[in-house]
């Protein structure tokens, strides 16, 4: 449904141009700043979710992964704090020990499962909002293109009436009326 609004709006766009006030010799046109604002602020609107949603996976993935090294150094804490416990004997000393390096490995283990998945998620959501901006661009080229088209047929046709029209006493200096009569 966005995408219908985004080429509506690139229509809008396209009449907007071709209402606009032409620069007389030139592929110029004055556009009206309101409408070319609103026209846009328009599109902005209209920005499927998928493209605003692509900040919200980042900010994701950031709180995942705080959140996997957060509960890293609780277990590393934990860990430190039952070995400082069992100091008294060495085979509990040892064995806190083991155990801890075991949590500390879990931990990391976990961080980096946490990691990988967020990175997939990610990187899946990314891809499909370079398709759908992929897209998107095509069309916004598109319709550039068409514009561009119809530009150079628009001044040549300009310029055709222009001279038409155009009083004798404002004819550029250096360039005669053309003579009536005999």
């Amino acid at each position: 449904m966005a995408n219908i609004e985004i080429l509506q709006l690139v229509d809008r766009l396209e009449e907007l141009l071709e209402r606009s006030w032409r620069l007389p010799g030139s592929r110029k046109v004055i556009v009206g700043e309101e409408a070319f604002l609103n026209i846009i602020d328009q599109m902005r609107i209209s920005i499927p979710p998928e493209v605003k949603q692509a900040k919200e996976t980042l900010q994701e993935r950031e709180r995942i992964l705080s959140q996997a090294r957060d509960e890293a150094r609780r277990m590393i804490a934990e860990a430190r704090e039952d070995t400082v416990r069992q100091l008294d004997d060495h085979t509990l000393y040892r064995a806190a020990q083991v155990h801890a390096e075991a949590i500390v490995r879990r931990a990391q283990q976990e961080a980096t499962h946490i990691r990988a998945g967020a990175d997939e998620y990610a990187e899946a959501r990314l891809k499909e909002l370079d398709e759908y901006v992929t897209r998107l661009q095509a069309v916004i080229q598109n319709g550039l293109s068409a514009l561009d088209s119809r530009r150079p047929e628009q001044a040549v046709s300009a310029s055709a009436v222009d001279q038409a029209t155009r009083p004798p006493e404002t004819m550029p200096a250096g360039t005669a009326p053309a003579k009536r009569g005999p």
